[in-house]
Formats: structure tokens, C-alpha cells, sequence
């Protein structure tokens, strides 16, 4: 929006022509989230206090946890609402790719929505059905996948990358449509399942994003894609902006939410910033690196897969408590050192992940 009205002012004065450069407007994105993030924080939480809109706690869970009932939950609306204004007034609109992204994001935020809707307004512990949950992530991630795949110009844009190898790739055609849903339904699945400490889902998505827009700058320029030998996919250099206002939405958002939390993001900002993950994955062809990036969230999801079908086939659970961040903490570890060594671990798969640019 605004760099439309950049390019308007730009005959009257050539140094509007700055806002050009996606990376000030990739900094820009990142100040403009971070600002409205912290700028409506408190606001939000007075008025999530005030509906009395309060976090459920299981009550099997850690005793810790008892003490976070009633905490406002539903602020991932105050990440989806940063974000979505930062890409606006930043992006270029006219990209297919920044349209795609926002459309997952809110979509999935929309589903998260209506089910802490029903668990902290309507009082149903269930929630939005199972059964109904997936099909709409089904919907809409089959609706991304379709979209982008018509738009593919093209054989790389359906190509998929292994990384680590300078040859290794696989044409998928119409195979490209069932990887893409998996890797958007998965994603946002295996970011909700880690929300369940303090802090402990956005700073990973923190810095995975902020990744991902490492890689969508690099395959969006012709000269660095063809020296990186990594896929060029024409306009994915303007997922940076997005990927700018998620880190300063984030961030501005951790403000509120490190330990001892005063909001909690609930599934409307866990669905939809996991669905962005992978869905950003999926257009700048990275997706075994968000794989890689995306560990912790991986080994959550895993956790829960391993403890269910353990429990169903044996009656035996092979952890305490499931996701896994739980069974550390019935261990004894305190909870901010869980946190933050998840934290750590991520550290170091993103850069991992970063290497797999020049490690070839």
C-alpha cells in the first residue's frame, strides 16, 4: 500500500525511490509489527481480562501450570492482526506469493479462532471438533496447494530440493499438490502442539521465519539463486516483508508472553503461524530445510504420535506426558529452563538449516 504510494510521490522526488529495496522494506515490516505488537499488547490483554477470557488447565498436567489458569488466552489475534497490517502497508500487492501467505495465514488463524471461541466463551472443553479442525485445514491447504501449483512457471517451481546436494532434486508434477498440503496441515499442527509452555512456540517461529525470509530474498534474486545453485522463484523476494512483520509481530508479542506469561497466543496464533511456516516453505522449495529448521516442532509432534499409538498397542506410555516439553518438565526440569533450551536447539537447527546454502 505504501510503497504504491511511494512509487506516486517518486516523480516528484527521486528519493522515495528507497522504498524500493526489499530490504528497508523488509526492516520497516519488522519495526511496523514490532511497534503495533507492543502498542496494542496491553490494551488486548485488558480486554481479554475483562471477557474473562482465561486459559484452561488440564489438571493431570504439572502442578506448575495450575497457577496459569485464567491467564488471557486468544492473543495470537494480536500477532495475525500485526502482521497482516505490516504486509499491507509494506508489500507489494500486486504479488501473487504475499496474497497466497496472508490468505493461509488468516484462514488457519480463523480456524483457531473459532475453536478457543467455543473452549473460552462457550465453556466447551472440546473445542472445535477433531474431524472438523482437519477438514478445514484441509480446505484451505488444499486451496494454497492447488494456487500455487496453477502459478508455476516453472519445472522448478515443482521441483522438490534435497539439501546437501548440488544434483539431488525430484520433478513431483501434480505430486507437488499432496506435498504442499501435508507440509501446510503439518506445520501448523506441529506449532500448536509445542504452545504449551511460556514463550516456548514464537521464538522458534521467530527465527525460523526470519530463515525462511533469508531464503526467500536469496531465490527471489536471479544472480544469488543461479551462485547458491538454489531454485529462483520469481517474486519470492517480497516474502520478506512478510517474514519481517511476523518476526517484529512475534517479538512484540514474546513481550508480553515470556515467563510468567500474561497472554497466551491459543490456537488462533498457533495454526496460523505454523500454516505460514510451511506454506513459505513450500514457495521458496525448502521444504526438508523447514524440516530441519523446524525440529523442535517435529520431535513435539512425534512425541505425541509415539505416546498415543505406545499407549493404544502396549498400555504403556513411553513418557511421562506428551507433547514433550511436559515430560521434561514431570522430571523436574523448571520450566524457563525447558524453554530456553528449546530455544537453544533451534538456534542451532536454523543455522543448520542456513548451511545447507553453500554446503553443496
Amino acid at each position: 500500500m505504501l510503497l504504491i504510494l511511494a512509487q506516486y510521490l517518486q516523480q516528484f522526488h527521486t528519493g522515495f525511490g528507497v522504498f524500493q529495496y526489499l530490504t528497508l522494506r523488509g526492516i520497516l515490516g519488522v519495526l511496523t509489527a514490532l511497534g503495533m505488537a507492543l502498542f496494542l499488547g496491553p490494551w488486548m490483554i485488558r480486554t481479554l481480562q475483562l471477557r474473562q477470557i482465561g486459559q484452561a488447565v488440564r489438571n493431570d498436567g504439572p502442578q506448575s501450570h495450575l497457577s496459569k489458569k485464567g491467564t488471557p488466552t486468544m492473543g495470537g489475534a494480536l500477532i495475525l492482526t500485526a502482521i497482516t497490517i505490516s504486509t499491507l502497508l509494506w508489500a507489494d500487492l500486486s504479488n501473487l506469493y504475499v496474497w497466497v501467505v496472508l490468505g493461509v495465514t488468516v484462514s488457519f488463524g480463523a480456524i483457531g479462532w473459532v475453536d478457543d471461541y467455543r473452549k473460552v466463551i462457550e465453556k466447551n472443553s472440546r473445542g472445535l471438533p477433531s474431524r472438523w479442525k482437519y477438514f478445514w485445514q484441509s480446505v484451505f491447504g488444499l486451496v494454497a496447494a492447488v494456487v500455487l501449483y496453477m502459478a508455476a512457471d516453472t519445472p522448478a517451481d515443482t521441483t522438490l530440493i534435497v539439501p546437501f546436494f548440488k544434483s539431488l532434486e525430484f520433478q513431483l508434477g501434480a505430486g507437488f499438490i499432496v506435498l504442499t498440503y501435508f507440509v501446510i496441515v503439518g506445520s501448523s499442527n506441529a506449532v500448536n502442539l509445542t504452545d504449551g509452555l511460556d514463550g516456548l512456540a514464537i521464538m522458534p517461529t521467530v527465527m525460523v521465519g526470519g530463515a525462511l525470509g533469508i531464503f526467500a530474498y536469496l531465490s527471489g534474486n536471479v544472480q544469488f539463486s543461479q551462485y547458491l545453485l538454489i531454485p529462483y522463484v520469481q517474486g519470492s523476494g517480497e516474502l520478506l516483508i512478510f517474514c519481517g512483520a511476523l518476526i517484529g509481530a512475534g517479538l512484540g508479542f514474546l513481550w508480553f508472553n515470556t515467563y510468567p506469561a500474561q497472554v497466551f497466543m491459543g490456537d488462533v496464533g498457533a495454526l496460523s503461524l505454523g500454516a505460514a511456516l510451511g506454506v513459505m516453505a513450500v514457495i521458496v522449495r525448502q521444504e526438508i530445510v523447514l524440516f530441519i529448521m523446524g525440529g523442535i516442532f517435529v520431535v513435539e509432534t512425534l512425541s505425541v504420535i509415539v505416546q498415543v499409538a505406545s499407549f493404544k498397542m502396549t498400555g504403556r506410555r513411553v513418557f511421562r506426558m506428551a507433547p514433550i516439553h511436559h515430560h521434561f518438565e514431570l522430571k523436574g526440569w523448571p520450566e524457563p529452563r525447558v524453554i530456553v533450551r528449546f530455544w537453544i536447539i533451534t538456534v542451532i537447527l536454523v543455522l543448520i538449516g542456513l548451511s545447507t546454502l553453500k554446503l553443496r
